[in-house]
């Protein structure tokens, strides 16, 4: 297991929206490679396109309020050998464009990125119908398509770049607001490997996006209380890192997983499906329990729609005494 030791202060740390660092990424993608370019939807301030576009404009293709062309476009600018960023909020670009995605770039396994923003509940006022809740299961059902949650505005940085340096298909999910920044420049990041950012053994806490953080504060009260809680950062859904989920699993005897998106379909079926082919333990799944999102303040729906610290810390006690009784409810 990577163990990564977390130099930020938790209970006071920087808020930075993720979508800044994937403008970042998407620049520094960009410097390394001149077949980086970017396709813009007539949302490219609120992705942060705006940024590459101002900054590469001969390498910027403004297409419109158009998900299906979109993605059409990229998918025959990769033909010709370039790296197309298709950026649009995640709940469009899965949705409408779902066919172009599956059909013409994953069955042709053509090198093309998605850059999906607004994911998760957190997105607020916008409510249900611009919240991605499901679009990472959609996603991670096409073959041939990497996807990826990273926790904070430094990893989505990392992400975007990682994301134009492998070949195929790759999601990239980000947010609009501010959220804490749990990780540093210096923090390692590889598609595919998760780490521990928090040792324990009692419990596992599995999570990626912006639970990372909610659930590095839901071991710190666990830790009150006497109990031990390991903290993951799963921030590749597809490929999900096997061999660390089953070491945590392995090691702790009980898993808790924690994403921003539908329970269904996400990170933690994912977690599930590794462990119940090659070690299954008891588990509570912390998301989005089957439910449309509605308008809100974003710390207001995450304590409404069961995203806080505390359903993680009760979500971790039910899973270690499921362990301790061998019953699984």
């Amino acid at each position: 297991m990577h163990y990564i030791e977390i130099k930020k202060d938790i209970d006071h740390p920087e808020m930075i929206p993720t979508r800044d660092g994937y403008g970042e990424g998407l620049i520094e993608a960009a410097n390394a490679d001149r077949n980086v370019v970017a396709l813009g939807a007539d949302i490219t301030s609120s992705v942060r396109v705006d940024w590459f576009r101002d900054r590469f404009p001969d390498r910027f293709i403004s297409i419109g309020i158009a998900e299906q062309n979109h993605v059409g476009v990229a998918a025959g600018m990769a033909l010709m050998g370039k790296v197309p960023f298709v950026t649009n909020y995640g709940v469009f670009l899965s949705g409408r464009a779902w066919d172009q995605i599956r059909t013409t770039v994953c069955y042709s396994n053509l090198n093309v990125k998605l850059g999906g923003a607004h994911g998760g509940i957190s997105v607020g006022p916008d409510g249900a119908t611009h919240q991605a809740l499901e679009e990472i299961a959609v996603m991670r059902s096409l073959p041939n398509m990497t996807v990826i949650v990273p926790a904070d505005s430094i990893e989505t940085k990392k992400a975007t770049f990682a994301a134009a340096q492998i070949k195929g298909p790759v999601y990239v999910r980000f947010g609009r607001e501010k959220v804490p920044v749990v990780t540093s420049d210096d923090t390692p990041f590889h598609i595919g490997q998760a780490y521990c950012l928090k040792e324990g053994t009692d419990v596992a806490i599995i999570s990626c996006g912006s639970m990372v953080h909610v659930s590095l504060l839901a071991a710190k009260e666990l830790e009150r209380e006497g109990i031990s809680a390991a903290v993951i950062n799963s921030h590749t859904i597809k490929p999900i890192d096997k061999e660390t989920i089953v070491e945590a699993a392995r090691k702790t005897g009980a898993v808790v997983t924690a994403e921003e998106h539908q329970v269904m379909g996400g990170m933690g079926s994912a977690v599930l499906e590794v462990l119940a082919q090659y070690c299954p333990v008891p588990v509570k799944m912390v998301g989005i329990m089957d439910k449309f999102g509605e308008s809100g303040q974003p710390e207001l729906l995450m304590k409404e729609f069961g995203l806080s610290p505390e359903n993680i810390v009760i979500a971790g006690k039910e899973a270690i005494k499921m362990k301790n009784s061998c019953v699984c409810k």
